[in-house]
């Protein structure tokens, strides 16, 4: 069929394309992405209820990782020592699971604090400052780096000073 038997074809466009361009206007430049999710970095959930959308995928809801299956150290009994440390403190705000979790630095310290308070146990040091939005800003701002070879520098010299480190499967 041509467009000389649907005559309603040639009326069609220009509707739609008046229609399409008010939609525009109202609406504004289209994001798709921004559009098609929430701004996570805006929210106002509790540290935990962060936690556990953005972190227990891998560290689970008690912090206990999966080091042999998928590299992730356990948090719980041994986080504390990492945030007594300037480098370890350093290193979480950086792992990759932090840096993509899409939190304002404020929320990020605020999780931070969380996993501290919850996982630390045994390893927490009387006197260790909780994280700050300006600390985790500072460390997310230096450039990236291979946090593998910057955990194990770490590691390296908390169990030299008889600190407890969960196992980590990368060398």
């Amino acid at each position: 069929m041509t467009s000389r038997t649907r005559p309603w074809r040639r009326a069609a466009l220009p509707i739609a394309a008046v229609a399409l361009a008010a939609a525009a206007t109202v609406a504004g430049p289209a994001d798709p992405v921004r559009s098609a999710q929430p701004d996570w970095a805006a929210t106002d959930y509790s540290p935990r209820t962060n936690y556990v959308l953005r972190c227990s995928g891998c560290h689970g809801l008690a912090g206990k990782g999966a080091a042999a299956k998928a590299g992730v150290p356990d948090l719980a009994g041994y986080v504390g020592a990492f945030a007594a440390d300037p480098d370890g403190r350093s290193y979480m705000t950086r792992v990759p699971g932090v840096r993509s979790a899409n939190l304002d630095a404020a929320r990020t310290a605020a999780v931070l604090n969380y996993v501290v308070e919850a996982f630390a146990g045994p390893s927490w040091k009387p006197g260790t400052p909780l994280f700050t939005a300006e600390e985790v800003a500072a460390a997310q701002a230096l450039p990236r780096t291979d946090v593998v070879a910057l955990r194990r520098h770490v590691a390296a010299r908390l169990k030299a000073d008889g600190a407890p480190v969960a196992p980590y499967p990368w060398p």
